[in-house]
């Protein structure tokens, strides 16, 4: 007998399939089952944002939506936007009960959403599938409590702890099986980042290379205070392509007008006591422009600066079975620590092989 615990995971694993390309909007499913158990309707938030799961759903299975029940792993939406409310649609389709894993903290729907429902006798059942359908959008529910997205640090090192050689080489520490899973954390992410330091160095396209996921290269981030990238660099010249944006001291000069003029987003942050970007309030304005979830693949420079910000949620570790030695460049540069008792703790979370090498997925605290 099918559960409603197995028509949740369903929708959970359309919600998954989307993750990293939906943004500014939650990455949401939707299952919508007739009273004899028959699968009737099911959806996805579109690329983007738009259509709606619920909208999506509805609309395969038309007026059969009548009398059944809805599986969404997010609170219907309530408030007008770009669309009519997704809780409005349901009562309208006259579903006998909704199934929702876990409410919607955004102040526009927050409880409104079910209110809705209830309102119109519809059955609401609220949790199943609670704690998958946080961590699907735990980008989200980060941005609507901290006004930052969730960071991920993603780093490939020798055995011993070096991303490169004394001389900078780093090409390649881990293999080919590593990189291609690296490529599919960037499909899962609205954003990637890096140091300008690495765009000088490596001058990378920071796409998404694995056959059929083309289309799901994130937003490319650039750390880039002074304003030194270079205009030939592949992140500049394909601009147009995918989006790229300078987070920066300088966004006014002739520098950023060129750049800008060639398709790239300057965008103009407070600094530091150091005069560089300051990270902090640099999250607050990708917050602002709806980036929910942000992978970090930068130095050792911006790991540390990432660190000493309190702003890793995340650390994927690709470790390579090589020794660098001593000389070599390491994953991070000081975060000032004077004791033991000060180190920041994670938890490992998953661990597998990626060919020769090992990654390990952790997660900030205990």
């Amino acid at each position: 007998m099918t559960t409603d615990s197995d028509y949740m995971e369903m929708a959970l694993g359309l919600a998954r399939r989307v993750s990293g390309v939906t943004w500014p909007n939650p990455s949401v499913g939707c299952v919508i089952v007739d009273p004899a158990g028959h699968v009737i309707g099911r959806g996805h938030t579109g690329m983007g944002g738009r259509p709606h799961a619920e909208t999506v759903a509805l609309a395969q299975a038309g007026s059969a939506a009548a009398g059944s029940t809805a599986y969404v792993t997010l609170e219907p939406c309530a408030h007008h936007g770009q669309t009519p409310p997704c809780a409005d649609a349901l009562v309208k389709a006259k579903v006998a009960r909704v199934v929702v894993a876990i409410g919607d903290p955004d102040d526009r729907v927050a409880g409104k959403g079910i209110a809705l429902l209830q309102q119109a006798n519809i059955q609401v059942d609220l949790g199943i599938g609670r704690d998958e359908a946080a961590k699907i959008n735990q980008g989200f529910f980060k941005v609507c409590a901290q006004k930052g997205p969730l960071v991920t640090v993603k780093i490939a090192t020798s055995l011993d702890g070096r991303i490169a050689t004394a001389s900078g080489d780093s090409k390649w520490i881990t293999g080919d099986d590593s990189r291609r899973r690296g490529h599919l954390l960037r499909a899962e992410h609205d954003a990637i980042m890096v140091g300008i330091g690495t765009v000088i160095a490596d001058d990378p396209s920071l796409d998404c290379r694995i056959s059929g996921l083309e289309d799901r290269s994130p937003v490319r981030i650039v750390i880039d205070s002074q304003l030194k990238i270079p205009e030939k660099s592949k992140l500049v010249t394909t601009a147009r392509k995918i989006p790229t944006w300078i987070m920066t001291t300088q966004s006014e000069g002739q520098k950023a007008e060129k750049l800008k003029r060639l398709g790239v987003d300057v965008i103009q942050c407070d600094k530091n006591n150091e005069g560089r970007v300051d990270f902090n309030k640099m999250m607050k304005i990708l917050g602002q422009k709806g980036i929910t979830r942000l992978l970090s693949e930068g130095g050792a420079q911006v790991n540390a600066s990432l660190m000493r910000a309190s702003l890793i949620d995340r650390l994927y570790w690709f470790q390579s079975s090589g020794i660098i030695g001593a000389d070599g460049l390491p994953a991070f540069q000081s975060i000032g620590l004077d004791k033991i008792s000060e180190m920041v703790d994670f938890s490992l979370v998953r661990t597998g092989k990626t060919g020769q090498d090992i990654w390990q997925e952790f997660k900030i605290g205990h």
